[in-house]
């Protein structure tokens, strides 16, 4: 595991030793930098007003401080624009995403900083603009790493002029809108440009050469090279051939607290997928980068906008929990974070620290992956995300729950008027999806859970809780006693069930909890692997185009084989359906 935090002060000891390393690695794997360059970065990172520059560096390490990756940020807040300078790691045990992390890590600290997007430089991709063309292949994939958080670049200009007649291995200029999608005019593209020619590249560019490629950015807006290796029209390069596409998140990991009786740890994707992986019912898809629009289309921008900060500032490898809540007057917000986590939080469980952002951030994104592969026709998919969501509401988290996945993907596929079904059968309510779509027809919120008279959340998840306004009619609570066999839960899905077909949605969100299994330690319910198949079986026999995003389930023993019952269940269901 590792944990992502900003090297502020490098004075320190425990910050300079760090940064030494990090120095050690730019001298060794990118001899091309300027020594000068190097050796200046303690005091651009102490000093900020040093250089027209200001260095940002986050760096990924473990508890025992080994250093796993960085990444290195220049910013020019008088342009109000930010430059990726480096961005590094390397392999390491227990499994991949520090890349991925880190780059999230940039792109959240250029839009906190207010940039106009994230700038940054990638060697050519066609081998005859190499000198080594064996080489290509390599940038290649850093183009192709880039190209999933919509990262690409800017194309039609002069930038690419080399210094000297027949120069090769000229960077592109890599434009990020962080995610906005907003255009980059081509006078904030001259500014930049200049700016980062002149400050960057002094020693090596004219002012001639600097005036030349500035007024090539004549296209107004710039334009950005055409996706090359992932394309929003057209289904992403899979792995495997089953009939479930599946993503998953795959920087959840960064996210791991290690309290005691804290459950919601990695072990449950590692657990998961290792068997659902020996079914050969699915087939894997990159996950691809969503804008933040989609959070505040079922959040509240202020939840947003608090969770990104508090998380962005709590000291590194410490997590706040909630404790003070606003009983008696809300409209009142403390400074101190410790209180203010209560103003948005509903228990005292839930952590905010520095990689809660970054991993719930992400499953959002795995989430929005699968949902457009449902749009796009598939017929099943499968997001394996934590933490999961389905707590989270309009402007509260909990439950270890920051944003709730699954009402971001219904919103999603509601898009053009679709009715969407939601089904929750996590062992608790979801309270998450019925605030957010309780005054709304065109969602139909059906959850099967413990009674919350004595399982969390306590407050939400009554029968006679039907919705209201447009909605009214379009919210069904059907809660269970605190024992329940398989067969008085299946009398329960088939309520549910028959309630989704006289919606007649086109689209089916269920929210998978396996929590209700045999000896969960958050459930009382007995459910076993032969149940959940039965389960899955009768879910996919609605025939409907199906979007799976993974909620609780805490029994690491038995929650492989649970899931991998219930997929085989849903697709017989389904293919039966289909068929018939």
């Amino acid at each position: 595991m590792f944990r992502i935090r900003q090297i502020a002060d490098p004075t320190q000891p425990h910050y300079r030793r760090v940064l030494k390393r990090v120095q050690e690695i730019l001298r060794k794997q990118l001899p091309g930098i300027a020594p000068d360059e190097i050796d200046s970065l303690p005091e651009r990172l102490h000093d900020p007003l040093s250089s027209q520059m200001r260095a940002l560096l986050y760096v990924a390490d473990d508890l025992r401080g080994k250093l796993h990756g960085f990444a290195l940020l220049s910013h020019a807040p008088d342009v109000g624009f930010c430059l990726l300078d480096y961005l590094a790691s390397g392999p390491r045990s227990g499994g991949g995403g520090i890349g991925g992390a880190l780059y999230q890590k940039a792109r959240a600290a250029a839009r906190e900083l207010g940039c106009v997007g994230l700038f940054f430089e990638c060697l050519p991709d066609d081998p005859v603009a190499c000198s080594d063309p064996s080489l290509a292949k390599q940038n290649a994939a850093r183009l192709r790493f880039y190209e999933r958080y919509g990262a690409r670049p800017i194309v039609g200009t002069g930038y690419e002029t080399p210094l000297s007649p027949g120069g090769k291995d000229l960077p592109h200029l890599v434009f990020d809108d962080l995610g906005s999608g907003a255009p980059l005019p081509a006078a904030k593209a001259r500014e930049v440009v200049r700016a980062f020619l002149q400050r960057k590249y002094a020693y090596l560019c004219s002012p001639d050469y600097v005036d030349a490629v500035v007024a090539s950015f004549t296209d107004d807006p710039v334009r950005l090279r055409a996706p090359r290796y992932t394309k929003a029209s057209a289904t992403p390069a899979v792995i495997g051939n089953g009939q479930v596409v599946l993503t998953i998140n795959a920087e959840h990991d960064i996210h791991h607290v290690r309290e005691r009786g804290y459950v919601e740890a990695p072990v449950r994707v590692r657990s998961i997928r290792a068997a659902i992986d020996a079914t050969g019912l699915f087939r894997e898809v990159e996950t691809r980068a969503f804008g933040d629009e989609h959070l505040t289309r079922v959040h509240d921008p202020a939840l947003v906008r608090f969770l990104y900060k508090v998380c962005a500032d709590v000291p590194d490898g410490k997590s706040i929990y909630p404790y003070v809540f606003p009983l008696r007057n809300r409209s009142r917000l403390p400074e101190d974070l410790s209180y203010c986590a209560g103003y948005y939080c509903m228990d005292t469980f839930t952590p905010l620290n520095q990689n809660a952002w970054l991993a719930a951030r992400r499953a959002v994104d795995t989430t929005l992956t699968a949902a457009d592969a449902v749009r796009r026709g598939a017929p099943l998919a499968y997001a394996l995300v934590r933490p999961p969501g389905h707590h989270a509401e309009r402007s509260v988290f909990g439950g270890f729950c920051y944003f709730n996945n699954n009402a971001i993907a219904a919103e999603h596929l509601a898009e053009g008027g679709h009715r969407v079904a939601i089904l929750d059968v996590d062992y608790h309510h979801g309270n998450g999806q019925q605030d957010v779509f309780y005054g709304r027809g065109d969602v139909l919120t059906v959850s099967i859970h413990a009674d919350p008279r004595i399982a969390y959340p306590f407050f939400t998840g009554f029968a006679e809780e039907r919705g209201e306004g447009d909605g009214a009619g379009c919210n069904l609570n059907l809660p269970l006693p605190e024992h329940v066999d398989a067969a008085t839960y299946l009398t329960k899905l088939d309520e549910a069930l028959a309630a989704i077909r006289s919606f007649a949605p086109q689209f089916l969100v269920v929210a998978l909890g396996l929590d209700t299994a045999k000896r969960d330690p958050t459930g009382t319910w007995s459910l076993q692997k032969g149940d959940f198949e039965a389960n899955g079986r009768r879910i996919g026999a609605l025939g409907l185009p199906t979007l799976v995003v993974q909620e609780g389930g805490y029994r690491t023993v038995t929650l492989g084989a649970n899931a991998a019952a219930f997929f085989t269940g849903l697709v017989a269901g389904h293919e039966q359906a289909r068929s018939s």
